[in-house]
């Protein structure tokens, strides 16, 4: 399973990833507003915002790169490993 987490913070980009990497997905992390952000989400199967450290800008973006998709979305307003454990847990099982 691909994963898409937008948001969260920089200094737990590595332990999204890795935790991702214990439940069979591969994961992309951005934290930060990047140029060619519509190109780079791709198609994933599941898309996870943390909005509490979420731009609006950041936000409408991705959501326009995954008009059309059936990609799962998942909203958090924690970015704890806890509420992505929670979040892979109800979605990998």
């Amino acid at each position: 399973m691909s994963v898409v987490i937008m948001g969260g913070n920089e200094c737990m980009e590595r332990r999204y990833k890795d935790l991702c990497e214990s439940y069979n997905c591969s994961a992309k992390v951005f934290t930060k507003l990047r140029g060619g952000l519509q190109a780079k989400v791709g198609s994933p199967d599941l898309m996870i915002f943390f909005t509490d450290t979420l731009s609006h800008k950041m936000l409408n973006g991705a959501m326009s790169a995954l008009r059309g998709q059936s990609t799962i979305i998942e909203h958090s307003r924690s970015s704890s490993l806890s509420a992505l454990r929670t979040i892979l847990e109800k979605h990998t099982a």
